[in-house]
C-alpha cells in the first residue's frame, strides 16, 4: 500500500473537497518523528454549533459558548474535547472523553468504557461518538480508534466499531470524522479509518488542516503535540470566532 497516495488523496477527497466532514479527529506521528500528535475540529452548520470556539488548558482542551446568551442548549457542544492521563492522550467529539478518562483511570479498558456510551441522540442526523486513545504507557505506542453510530436497522440501538491499528509510521496518521458528507440528514462515517498526513511541525498541520475545512463551516482546530520520549505536551488552537 503507498500510504502517501492513500493519506493524500484520503485528505483531498474526503477532507479539502468535503464541504461537511463534520467532528474529526486524527492520531499519528509527527514527521520528524520526535512527538505524536493529536488533531481535532469541529465544524457547524447551526447557529448553536456555530456559538463555540476551543479553550486549551494545561493538557485540557474544551469548548465554551462565543456568546453564552446564545447557547441553546449545551449538552452536545459544550465538552472537554481532549484529556490526559500519565503516558494517555484521549480525543472525542463529544463528553464521552470524561467516561473515557474516569475509566481508564480506574484500570478500566477503551472499548469497555465506551460501551456504556450510545450515539449521539439528535434525530434525524444521530451523530456517531469518535473516539480516540493514545497510550505510550507500555514497551510499544499503542492507538485505540472507535465510533458508535447508529443502527441502519434501527436507529435507537448503537452499532460499535473499534480499531486497534498498529501505530502509524512518521508523517502519518489515522483519524474519523462524523459524517460522510453533506446532506440531510447527514450521512454517518463508514468503514476504516483514514490515512491522513502529519507533513512538518505541529504549528504546519494546524495550518494545513485549518486551510483545508470548509470556510463556510469550520469552526475551531487543536493540535496537541506529545513528545515521545515523554515531557509535558502542548496545545496550539485556532478558532474562528475569538
Amino acid at each position: 500500500m503507498d500510504l502517501h497516495a492513500a493519506a493524500k488523496r484520503a485528505f483531498a477527497e474526503r477532507i479539502e473537497q468535503n464541504p461537511y466532514p463534520g467532528r474529526g479527529l486524527a492520531l499519528g506521528r509527527a514527521a520528524s518523528g520526535d512527538a505524536w500528535l493529536a488533531v481535532y475540529w469541529i465544524m457547524g452548520r447551526s447557529e448553536n454549533s456555530r456559538n463555540r470556539r476551543f479553550v486549551a488548558d494545561g493538557g485540557t482542551l474544551r469548548t465554551e459558548p462565543v456568546d453564552a446568551s446564545r447557547l441553546a442548549d449545551p449538552s452536545l457542544v459544550i465538552y472537554e474535547a481532549m484529556l490526559e492521563l500519565p503516558g494517555v492522550t484521549l480525543v472525542s467529539n463529544g463528553d464521552q472523553t470524561r467516561t473515557l478518562h474516569d475509566a481508564i483511570a480506574a484500570g478500566g479498558r477503551f472499548e469497555d468504557a465506551l460501551a456504556s456510551r450510545e450515539r449521539e441522540p439528535d434525530a434525524p442526523h444521530y451523530t456517531p461518538r469518535i473516539s480516540g486513545m493514545l497510550d505510550l504507557r507500555g514497551a510499544a505506542p499503542a492507538l485505540a480508534l472507535s465510533i458508535l453510530r447508529a443502527s441502519d436497522a434501527d436507529p435507537a440501538q448503537t452499532d460499535r466499531t473499534s480499531f486497534r491499528p498498529a501505530p502509524p509510521p512518521p508523517g502519518f496518521a489515522l483519524g474519523l470524522t462524523t459524517y460522510e458528507g453533506d446532506g440531510d440528514p447527514l450521512p454517518s462515517f463508514r468503514g476504516d479509518p483514514l490515512w491522513l498526513p502529519l507533513e512538518g511541525g505541529a504549528e504546519q498541520v494546524l495550518d494545513r488542516y485549518w486551510d483545508a475545512l470548509d470556510r463556510a463551516n469550520r469552526i475551531a482546530l487543536a493540535v496537541k503535540r506529545i513528545p515521545a520520549e515523554g515531557g509535558p505536551s502542548a496545545l496550539l488552537v485556532r478558532n474562528r470566532y475569538a
